[in-house]
């Protein structure tokens, strides 16, 4: 009976202490990794979140950029982190890639990671030169077939959400095209409207201002949905190209084992904050459309995302690089 009450005590103990580091976060700094350089739509989506925590709890939340090796330098210090709520990550999509794309990584991306609250997914828009005489997708794959291996795309480098969103592409609708990668989106763009490539999925973001100038030519997003920042392109889907789907998506994340009850407290802020207008202002600017989630729903999304891009990267025979 002795033990029984000990043990009661004890629980009741671990509870109250809990709601008590619950109640009290965060009453220190907390670092929102960034796995990529400042600048970016993640950096931005980042420090809109960080303010959005501050206006709300105080100036506790800072953003640290830690970019290099595809995202997995800023990652594993999440990953190798305390697990107190103190740092967060700011994940995209190379978050449920680079499992496929490297040989080997430092940590494991179900494992080491807890799921905190999607943000927001941006589809690509998928643009073409000028002088090349088609007007829709089912035109671009009708050319494309006539024309295998002549017609090559454009994309900000391997493995990035771009260049996976023109595999899957070519992989649904049966077409061989050969891959150009670049440095970045800018210079893919900037090469796709000087004319050197002929196709590219692209940012929406990016490629807005050479859409309504013309100098290039938009034949669909990547989506299910058609996009506020574009409704009369359609979809890569509704053009004609079944089950087809590709977008960055970016979410929030923390060390595996951070508290349950933190994790939630972080969680609801983050679906308030959405629900704000001016933030959903900031995100809908950047050609994003808001998802918020549970920590399990972004879980499952983890899941079933790491087993399609390995699918299409396996399909596709696109190498695991080496560390």
């Amino acid at each position: 009976m002795k033990f029984i009450l000990y043990a009661h005590a004890v629980l009741l103990a671990c509870v109250v202490s809990a709601n008590a580091v619950a109640q009290n976060y965060p009453n220190r700094t907390v670092r929102m990794i960034v796995p990529v350089s400042a600048g970016g739509v993640t950096d931005v989506f980042a420090r809109t979140l960080a303010q959005g925590f501050n206006e709300a709890w105080g100036p506790y939340f800072i953003v640290d950029n830690r970019p290099g090796a595809g995202g997995m330098i800023g990652s594993e210090l999440v990953a190798r982190a305390a697990a107190d709520g103190y740092t967060l990550l700011m994940a995209y999509t190379s978050h449920v890639t680079n499992p496929s794309l490297w040989a080997q990584l430092p940590y494991d991306t179900q494992r080491d990671f807890a799921p905190v609250a999607m943000i927001a997914t941006v589809p690509s828009v998928l643009i073409v030169h000028p002088s090349l005489p088609v007007y829709s997708v089912r035109e671009l794959i009708a050319f494309a077939r006539r024309r295998p291996h002549e017609l090559d795309y454009a994309s900000s480098g391997v493995g990035t959400a771009a260049h996976l969103a023109a595999v899957l592409f070519t992989q649904r609708a049966g077409l061989f095209l050969t891959h150009v990668p670049y440095k970045g989106g800018s210079p893919a763009v900037y090469e796709l409207v000087g004319g050197q490539v002929s196709i590219m999925f692209g940012s929406l973001t990016t490629a807005h201002q050479h859409i309504r100038s013309g100098r290039v030519r938009a034949l669909a997003v990547t989506s299910r949905k058609r996009n506020p920042a574009a409704p009369r392109v359609p979809t890569v889907e509704e053009a004609g190209v079944p089950d087809y789907e590709a977008l960055a998506w970016f979410a929030l994340f923390a060390p595996a084992h951070t508290p349950g009850l933190v994790i939630n407290k972080l969680s609801s802020e983050v679906d308030a904050m959405l629900n704000r207008r001016e933030l959903r202002e900031r995100f809908l600017a950047q050609g994003a459309e808001l998802a918020p989630s549970s920590p399990g729903e972004l879980a499952d999304r983890v899941r079933s995302e790491i087993v399609k891009w390995r699918n299409v990267i396996r399909t596709a025979g696109i190498e695991p690089m080496k560390n």
